[in-house]
């Protein structure tokens, strides 16, 4: 199961806000809208997605930074897994 998240900041942290997301780890997919709520990108992260691998998206993400003044990043995340309680048998 997923949950989202939806964030508004102003275009010149989006790069930031971005990598610290990245960096939690537990990411599914990021999307970012604009003000009137417009997709401008949207991207999944897998897991253990790292380095070269990234610096596309990074620098698609600081490009509409650089554009827009005003936007929304949703984040869908990975909820953990609940241990399965296991049964005993008794003797």
């Amino acid at each position: 199961m997923a949950t989202k998240e939806s964030f508004s900041i102003n275009g010149d942290i989006l790069l930031k806000k971005v990598k610290d997301l990245i960096a939690e780890g537990n990411i599914r997919k990021i999307t970012i809208t604009d003000h009137s709520g417009k997709e401008l990108m949207t991207f999944p992260l897998a897991v253990g997605l790292v380095g070269i691998f990234l610096a596309p998206v990074l620098a698609a993400v600081g490009a509409v930074a650089a554009l827009v003044g005003e936007c929304t990043i949703t984040v869908e995340r990975e909820e953990p897994k609940e241990p399965e309680a296991e049964e005993k048998e008794e003797i």
